[in-house]
């Protein structure tokens, strides 16, 4: 079997059981089994770079990082629906369908109206061509990277399709993975994600895809568009998807009168908490595809399709009292405390009141009896205020002005909604927060270290800050409550075992105010040591790529302040990586430092990220698109002719991968 045979054969292979797993949810071998097969295709692929294929099973894990997202027109827009809220509204959206076609034998596919980021996937040959948010219906961003990332969208299709159409869907976050995302988050001392909604849409425009690909985000495709594509009704049109490989729920009902309509309406107006993914109600279209041409689209929205929406849940009861809560960087959250009510399957006895200004908004106050919604919201919200039932004693809510955690004086910065404790370095909260974020996952992570033993050690007194980690000793923990010899003995060899992490997690570890891990990085890749960072001034901060004023002003803070220089000089004292290591360094170097470049096309010596790689090493920038600011396209065989044409455009030099292997 010949390279090309065996790299055919196993792309095929991993289609079949990604679908399998993915859209089918019947898989048919082990996880493990999979990811054997996927690096050999990577290693294959790495070796033979001529085989090259943007939607290959390979490309699910992500790598490419788009800085900005180009705009693409649709090229049939993507229009919003109307909104309807009762039977009598259904009715008379019915009927004026019924009036404009000049008949009444009429039928309806009914779906559900999932809760996501709206996209538009275009394929042709069968292959994902491209993908773009809905933006404003004419025009969208191009996420197309970070699409490919998602599993149950297919990369290519399977069986007979059109050769070029577009499919329009919701990309979601199902509920299960966002409750995983948050609860790592809170073990990171960051500020869970409000809700699922918003949280998909913000994943589709991060800039580095493989970020994306550890998201757990899903799709479900609902509509066909294009010419010519085979299909006459849009039931039809779901059931073609599906055997085309797209995930399409088994949900949608074809409805042959307003009453079936209606019953569906009702079931899953009932039956919604049961669903492992948000709705918020059910789109009615006119099944017939010839029907939908006929009658046509208004300035905004379809005729031929109607949403209806589902009334926000809501519950009233009584606020007994507000609480205030301290984050890992001293941010105040005032936090009401409800008489436990029934709300949306769940029971609800706290709702987040965000800042003061929310609560002078509602003129909130403790007794209050207030509606409470959770609608799209994961964290309950409070939405209005019964002022009929309020006592006529009550006083208004006075925001607190000293931290409840360690009595400082709180701080509102100009520009900012929340208030701060500005006691750093003595609110508790703030110090084990700070431990916290410091030993998570994505930092150091420090196996057999937990937030609530972080808690315990702070109360014993054997930790205040996260370099006391490193003088703990088997002997100090064994006394701690539900500490046993085999999980001291963990604790001690994980908390060792970190002094490996490289400079830029350990610099994000540091919990610098701003500097999240994409900020870490390009600090670390920029000054490759903490005491290069540490003397950098505000003007060389700024310098570096998308650093602005307000990080530049925290990083500089951060390494002002004594209590961390000797935090910083402990630190190096114990052995942690606080400069880019001699590996890390080779082969590296400035010959490429402000230009900017775009990598397009197969190359015949190098892959497509090694030649981004040999670049970012040599100082120079990686760009997905082409602008003004572009330096150099590097070109290879199958440029696609549009990059080509803007560069000629623009005035920008095509050079080849032996010139730029030249160049460095």
């Amino acid at each position: 079997m010949t390279t090309a045979e065996k790299i055919k054969n196993l792309r095929e292979e991993l289609r079949e059981h990604n679908y399998r797993y993915y859209v089918l949810d019947k898989p048919v071998i082990s996880d493990y089994d999979f990811d054997m097969k996927l690096k050999e295709l990577e290693k294959l692929e790495r070796e033979h770079p001529e085989f090259d294929d943007p939607n290959s099973p390979t490309r699910r894990v992500g790598g490419a990082v788009t800085k900005n997202f180009e705009t693409v027109k649709h090229d049939l827009p993507m229009y919003s629906l109307d909104n309807s809220y009762s039977k009598e509204e259904l009715s008379e959206w019915e009927k004026r369908v019924e009036r404009l076609l000049g008949s009444d034998d009429l039928s309806f596919t009914c779906e559900l109206k999932y809760d996501g980021a709206s996209v538009s996937i275009t394929y042709q040959e069968g292959n994902l061509l491209r993908a773009v948010t809905r933006g404003d219906g004419i025009q969208g961003d191009d996420i197309t990277n970070n699409v490919r990332t998602i599993r149950s969208v297919p990369l290519k299709l399977q069986g007979e399709y059109p050769p070029y159409f577009h499919i329009r869907g919701e990309i979601i976050l199902p509920l299960d993975g966002f409750a995983k995302m948050n609860q790592e988050r809170i073990e990171n001392g960051e500020e869970p994600y409000m809700n699922p909604r918003n949280t998909a849409s913000g994943s589709l425009k991060l800039q580095d895809s493989a970020e994306v690909a550890r998201r757990p985000l899903d799709c479900f495709l609902y509509s066909l568009a294009g010419e010519r594509l085979g299909v006459e009704t849009q039931y039809e049109s779901l059931q073609k998807a599906n055997q085309w490989g797209f995930k399409v729920p088994e949900t949608a009902r074809l409805c042959q009168s307003l009453d079936e309509v209606m019953a569906y309406v009702q079931y899953w107006e009932e039956h919604r908490h049961d669903l492992p993914y948000e709705i918020d109600g059910v789109v009615v279209k006119v099944n017939s595809l010839y029907h939908q041409e006929e009658l046509g689209f208004t300035s905004k929205s379809p005729r031929w399709a109607i949403a209806y929406k589902f009334k926000a849940e809501q519950a009233r009861t009584r606020l007994n009292n507000i609480t205030y809560q301290v984050g890992r960087t001293g941010a105040i959250t005032p936090v009401a405390n409800l008489e436990p009510v029934l709300l949306a399957g769940t029971t609800v006895k706290r709702a987040s009141l965000h800042n003061a200004d929310q609560i002078a908004k509602l003129d909130i106050r403790e007794g209050d009896m207030v509606m409470v919604e959770k609608g799209g919201e994961i964290i309950p919200k409070i939405t209005a205020v019964d002022f009929t039932a309020r006592d006529p004693e009550s006083e208004p809510t006075r925001y607190i002005t000293e931290c409840p955690e360690c009595g400082t004086a709180l701080e509102r910065k100009e520009g900012e909604a929340q208030h701060y404790c500005p006691n750093v370095y003595g609110c508790p909260p703030q110090i084990t927060g700070r431990i916290q974020h410091f030993i998570s996952r994505k930092a150091m992570d420090i196996e057999g270290l937990g937030s609530e033993t972080v808690e315990l050690l702070f109360k014993e007194g054997l930790i205040d800050d996260y370099a006391d980690l490193y003088e703990l000793k088997k002997e100090d923990v064994l006394p701690l409550e539900r500490m046993a010899e085999k999980s001291a003995e963990n604790l001690v060899r994980g908390i060792e075992k970190s002094k490996e992490i490289p400079f830029e997690r350990v610099l994000f570890a540091l919990g610098i105010r701003y500097v999240g891990e994409t900020v870490a990085k390009k600090l670390a890749r920029e000054f490759q040591s903490i005491d290069k960072l540490r003397a950098a001034g505000k003007e060389d901060l700024t310098a570096v790529d998308e650093i602005g004023e307000r990080i530049a002003e925290s990083v500089s803070e951060f390494f002002e302040n004594e209590k961390n220089q000797v935090i910083i000089e402990r630190l190096k004292n114990y052995g942690l990586q606080l400069e880019i290591s001699a590996k890390q360094l080779e082969n590296t170097s400035e010959k490429l430092k402000g230009f900017t470049f775009v990598v397009s096309g197969i190359f015949e010596q190098l892959s497509r990220n090694e030649i981004k790689k040999l670049i970012e090493d040599n100082g120079g920038k990686v760009s997905s698109s082409i602008s003004g600011k572009t330096s150099y396209v590097v070109a290879g065989e199958n440029m696609g002719p549009s990059k080509k044409e803007k560069a000629d455009k623009l005035g920008v030099p095509v050079i080849s991968e032996s010139d730029l292997l030249d160049m460095v």
